[in-house]
């Protein structure tokens, strides 16, 4: 009996694996992204599927452990000075918001027939936002460090906080309750409070020295014990206390962003979080019960959409009263328009509280798995079909009228530090860029930079480049400033012309196309670092300064060398190299068609030079 039931988790264990190596490739090929993949994959393999598996619940409860290690490793990038910056967003936007959608979500299953209470606890249990699939989908755009990521990680830590006082609503609300005291109630809150002092108080004063502790011991499998240690004992703490799992993570996560192994504890979690949180979205996908679907499917089909587009502009009118553009709105909107894996706990105490029946806990349950499902290809539906709005101009100075002795085309990280050089000297310079925001930051600092695009022959002229002595290309695509030089060298030459080269390559372009002076984006500042790499050796500075020269000097020979023999091969033997080996020529590409002569052959019997010899 033993071997078979190993048997049939090895199966099982292989059925998962399989279908998410299937399954998410695939979607991502097909651009629909990663979560609906997993999501797909599951109700392929589920119970309603090919029936691989019966019970998905079972497998949701230890899948939720992706989600607490996913929040555990966003509270380590979140120290307590950035998270007490962040205080407004929780409690102040947070509430505007879960407000909101209560009230509208409750309206929209009063207007359904619902009772009073029982559309309360429906549209309470959709308000709890998905953290698995907002986190995921905002990781996967790399936007959950932007300001607007950020906001959206306030409100569902926030939600994460109201699953406690609506669990003790439900049960006051209960009719099966009416025999527990106030003193069990209090003592529940006394115990959840009594569990996250004592978690901070861990972080604070255990973890480090532990870490420190077994960080002496040199062994990295214990550090990564330790590390899902921390996770998930925190994760229990906060259970036991009545609290949100994922919630005791994240602040473990807070109180250990400090510490010196924050990146060690990051890189062992990492792999098993993102199994985990895979796990979590197959396992939603096995538990949308078709069965459930299929019977009540006219109610269904018109609940979920009347639920997504409720919570969708409720987000969206907070989002524009706390001042968010139309665009971060919208974008909020979207994806936080879903019902969460908090809503399947809420409606499970609900259940058994006496206040909904079997049934419809059932419909609530498949009503937020399929907007689970749904919100991915919303997002992909609304990326694709309505194009983003064009950022503002105001306040933005437009390239006009300009005469500045020179022209700085391009202010990044190249062209703020050239305009100091020329600022020193009070040499009049007109910044012209393209980049909304960056001229935004620099309006910040103090510099007044003009929008134009340096590519257009009217912007150029507008920007007075037929009066500039000097024009400066700093930008940093290296086609972009190969356009710009083309225009310069054509339409004003009186002007002299700098360009910021990308590379040799891009700099024998350059020296092609007749610029004044270019210089290669990094070479100054490495051969200063090779400089400095020399003196920590003990090289007196006088030496180390004629190696620099030297190597400069010797560089200058070799592009000469370049240009004029057209190319790379040209120059190929002036490199200095770590191997005493006399280095072989790069193999071409084709077969000579013919051998090779020496050019300096000697007729036959002249006498040889001695510089032949």
């Amino acid at each position: 009996m033993a071997p078979e039931h190993d048997s049939n988790m090895l199966v099982s264990a292989v059925a998962l694996l399989g279908a998410a190596v299937v399954a998410v490739p695939l979607f991502r090929r097909l651009g629909l992204g990663s979560v609906l993949g997993y999501l797909a994959a599951g109700l392929l393999i589920g119970p309603f599927g090919l029936g691989l598996f019966s019970d998905p619940h079972a497998i949701l409860q230890f899948a939720e452990l992706g989600v607490v290690m996913f929040l555990f490793i966003i509270g380590l990038e979140m120290r307590p000075s950035h998270l007490w910056h962040l205080r407004r967003q929780i409690f102040g936007l947070g509430t505007l918001q879960i407000a909101a959608c209560t009230l509208g979500l409750t309206g929209v299953g009063i207007a359904f027939g619902l009772t009073p209470v029982v559309a309360f606890i429906g549209g309470a249990g959709f308000v709890l936002t998905s953290t698995a699939i907002v986190m995921q989908l905002l990781a996967e755009r790399g936007d959950i460090a932007l300001p607007h990521g950020q906001k959206m990680v306030s409100v569902l830590l926030f939600e994460d906080l109201l699953i406690v006082p609506l669990l003790a609503l439900v049960s006051f609300l209960s009719p099966t309750a009416v025999a527990e005291t106030g003193t069990a109630q209090w003592l529940g809150i006394v115990t959840g409070i009594g569990a996250l002092a004592a978690l901070i108080a861990a972080g604070c004063w255990l973890l480090n020295p532990l870490f420190s502790l077994l960080a002496a011991t040199r062994t990295r499998e214990v550090m990564a014990a330790a590390a899902l240690l921390v996770v998930l004992g925190s994760a229990l703490l906060m259970e036991k206390g009545g609290l949100s799992m994922a919630m005791g993570a994240f602040l473990a996560g807070v109180l250990l962003s400090e510490s010196t192994f924050r990146h060690q504890l990051e890189a062992d979690v990492e792999p098993f979080r993102g199994l985990l949180l895979g796990l979590f979205f197959l396992a939603v996908g096995m538990s949308l019960d078709l069965s459930v679907v299929a019977e009540n499917w006219a109610l269904i089909a018109a609940v979920v959409p009347a639920m997504m587009v409720t919570k969708a502009l409720c987000i969206y009118v907070v989002a524009r009263l706390t001042r968010s553009s139309h665009a971060e709105a919208l974008d909020r909107a979207v994806l936080m328009a879903q019902g969460g894996e908090f809503a399947f706990v809420l409606y499970s105490a609900a259940a058994a509280g006496g206040l909904i029946d079997a049934t419809v806990n059932a419909n609530f349950t498949a009503i937020v798995v399929l907007s689970m499902v749904l919100t991915p290809l919303v997002v992909i539906v609304v990326r694709r079909f309505i194009h983003p709005a064009q950022q503002s101009m105001e306040g933005i100075p437009i390239a006009d009228s300009l005469d500045g002795s020179v022209l700085m085309i391009g202010f990044g990280r190249f062209g703020q530090v050239v305009s100091q050089a020329l600022l020193a000297r009070g040499v009049d310079v007109s910044i012209i860029d393209s980049d909304i925001e960056m001229i935004r930051a620099a309006q910040s600092f103090g510099f007044t930079v003009y929008y134009g695009d340096g590519t257009r022959l009217d912007v150029l002229r507008a920007s007075g480049a037929g009066k500039a002595r000097e024009i400066a290309v700093c930008v940093e695509n290296r086609k972009t400033a190969d356009r710009i030089a083309e225009l310069v060298r054509s339409e004003f030459p009186q002007a002299k012309l700098l360009v910021r080269a990308f590379d040799r390559e891009h700099a024998r372009q350059l020296v092609g196309a007749g610029v004044d002076y270019h210089i290669r984006e990094t070479f100054e500042s490495a051969l200063l670092f090779g400089g400095a790499a020399l003196r920590h050796l003990g090289v007196e500075d006088s030496e180390a300064d004629e190696v620099v020269e030297s190597i400069r000097q010797r560089d200058a020979e070799r592009f000469a060398l370049e240009v004029a023999g057209g190319g790379y091969e040209a120059g190929f033997g002036m490199i200095l190299r770590n191997t005493p080996q006399t280095p072989t020529r790069p193999t071409p590409f084709s077969k000579p068609r013919a051998e090779g002569k020496s050019l300096n052959e000697l007729p036959s019997g002249a006498p040889a030079s001695p510089a032949s010899s």
